[in-house]
């Protein structure tokens, strides 16, 4: 068998496999009941059953294994011997495309893929040669480093306050819970950013990572000098400077747009570790920067030197993006195709056959149609481009669509409550220092990754995504009701477990929850400027923002109640959307 002919029955089996899932989903918005997992788990064990060929191809792969290994060889010891192979070789274009092939029909269970989904960054199934060549073009290995890079420092600039925001909010007279505010301000500021960042990546990627650096920049030294200053009002505007230099949602964009189909999951994967890393070496360089000294009429202390830290790290970060950033290549209205060489030009008959093949299984009426996820009436009426207003894109929810954006609100809502109030918290009833909150800040970031991977690679091959989401959901609650002061003495191991019982069961919830979400939502609201990222990340965003609040509000009752009367609307929130879950359960899949 020749790596065309491979290539030809690689494309074959993709293509019954997305035909059957399309079927399935046909029946599925019919009977308006989801049996799609169901019946293959079921049909997928019969003796006569075709599934296995689809789901199971470890043969294949040891195919494309020999060809490419034989290819080397040959091209190596090319006129050593007599051999017809030495007037024709397979191009290594083939073989790369066979590898991209087995990637994709082997994507769907692996640990990379629940981490991708964490990112809430959609991926399309099959491309066409000609959208391959253009992702290739627009691809750039640095380029995509500068915007992880960008997503780990922002995320270090959002927790590296935490341990001492207290403090510092003292230090100018305020009440300690103010800090609420001061952590919130960023998240207030970055409701509105995330959007004109969105659309602004329409048309420059470069553009809006050099201003966030700049804001960020300005955000962090007036940060740092509000301490001289005795200013609560530079600090918070320093904090909502930062706010406003919040480029998550072109590192989502750019990964989706410009990463090639074959590395757009580890490039998600990529983005989730980078946030979580960063989230563990914010509070944990914060526990670091315990020392003070003058220079000039500048104070730098465990206060200030987060800001003069966070402002050096960008500086350098922005000369970096400079020099070695590469705007992508935006195909035009006229690209079709891209120039062909005479070693390409073996491939028109494999791809006429391609495109053959998708033709009778899938015509292209009811291709578009079954493209689009659990069937709105808006979606089959009206047009099938992204939506182009928040008002939009909010009619193209579904039931399902709008209590995973509930439960993602309840999480973020309960953690950033958890995060931010800790210092406070611990100082009140323990009588912590800034490095041990630092200390068990960064321990529970440290938490995520190892939690992913539990639960991409082993939790997630053994029960339904919507049973972890509701065991999730319980378990937060159970976090939340052992978290309460009643009557007993409360204690540094009743706070420690069940802190860690609750951000735990949320991190496993979310990864479940954008796991899903990128499931049920619509397959408009995969692009343009009001995408499912872009409401995510402002559903998140709008509950830490309300946990802040709250947490600031609460302070005004004293910090003796301030534990209990911060809890009570996370307990409330949850019970919420475990109703809601229920009520949805059947269409979750």
């Amino acid at each position: 068998m020749s790596g065309r002919d491979l290539l030809k029955l690689l494309f074959f089996v993709e293509i019954n496999a997305v035909g059957l899932r399309k079927i399935l989903k046909k029946f599925d918005k019919r009977f308006g009941y989801r049996f799609t997992d169901y019946y293959v788990k079921t049909r997928a064990n019969h003796p006569y059953s075709q599934l296995q060929q689809v789901f199971k191809h470890v043969g294949l792969g040891a195919v494309v294994g020999a060809i490419s290994r034989n290819l080397h060889e040959l091209q190596e010891h090319q006129g050593s011997f007599l051999s017809i192979y030495d007037q024709s070789v397979l191009p290594l274009e083939v073989i790369d495309a066979m590898k991209a092939a087995v990637d994709r029909l082997s994507h769907s269970t692996n640990f990379l893929n629940f981490l991708a989904q964490h990112a809430l960054i959609m991926q399309e199934e099959l491309p066409t040669p000609i959208e391959e060549s253009i992702d290739d073009k627009r691809y750039h290995f640095m380029s995509l480093i500068l915007n992880l890079a960008n997503t780990f420092l922002y995320m270090i600039n959002t927790y590296i306050i935490v341990p001492t925001a207290d403090d510092y909010s003292m230090s100018l007279g305020a009440p300690a819970t103010v800090c609420g505010i001061v952590i919130g301000s960023m998240a207030v500021a970055q409701v509105f950013s995330s959007v004109y960042f969105s659309a602004w990546s329409n048309r420059s990627y470069f553009r809006p990572l050099v201003f966030s650096s700049i804001a960020l920049l300005i955000g962090n030294v007036m940060y740092a000098m509000a301490y001289d200053f005795k200013s609560i009002t530079i600090l918070l505007l320093g904090r909502l400077f930062c706010g406003l230099g919040s480029a998550r949602a072109v590192n989502r964009r750019y990964i989706s747009d410009c990463v090639p189909l074959k590395l757009r999951m580890q490039a998600s994967a990529g983005f989730v570790s980078a946030s979580a890393l960063g989230m563990a070496c914010g509070p944990a360089l914060a526990g670091l920067l315990q020392t003070e000294f003058k220079i000039y009429k500048f104070t730098f202390n465990q206060n200030t030197l987060p800001g003069w830290v966070m402002a050096v790290g960008w500086f350098f970060y922005m000369i970096w993006l400079c020099i070695s950033f590469r705007e992508p290549f935006r195909p035009t209205q006229d690209t079709n195709v891209a120039p062909q060489t005479s070693d390409e030009s073996r491939t028109n008959e494999n791809d006429a056959l391609e495109k053959g093949l998708q033709q009778p299984l899938l015509p292209s009426t009811e291709a578009n149609q079954d493209d689009e996820d659990c069937g709105s009436d808006d979606e089959s009426e009206g047009s099938r481009g992204p939506a182009n207003s928040l008002r939009s894109a909010y009619r193209l929810l579904t039931p399902s669509v709008k209590v995973q954006l509930l439960i993602y609100f309840m999480l973020k809502y309960a953690m950033e409550i958890l995060l931010s109030e800790s210092s406070v918290v611990t100082t009140y009833y323990f009588g912590w220092s800034t490095s041990s909150v630092a200390i068990f800040l960064a321990c529970l970031g440290l938490t995520v990754l190892p939690v992913n991977i539990i639960v991409g690679s082993y939790i997630s091959n053994m029960f339904e995504d919507r049973q972890i989401l509701l065991a999730s959901e319980i378990m937060v609650c159970v976090g939340i009701l052992l978290s309460f002061h009643i009557l007993v003495p409360y204690t540094v191991p009743q706070y420690v477990c069940s802190g860690l019982i609750m951000f735990v069961s949320a991190e496993v919830l979310e990864g479940v929850n954008l796991s899903l979400l990128s499931r049920v939502m619509s397959s408009r609201l995969s692009q343009g400027t009001y995408n499912g990222g872009l409401l995510s990340t402002e559903a998140g965003t709008l509950a830490r923002v309300v946990a802040d609040v709250t947490i600031t509000m609460a302070g005004y009752l004293g910090q003796k109640t301030l534990l209990n009367v911060t809890l009570l609307p996370s307990l409330v929130i949850c019970i919420t959307s475990i109703l809601a879950t229920c009520f949805t359960y059947n269409s979750l899949y």
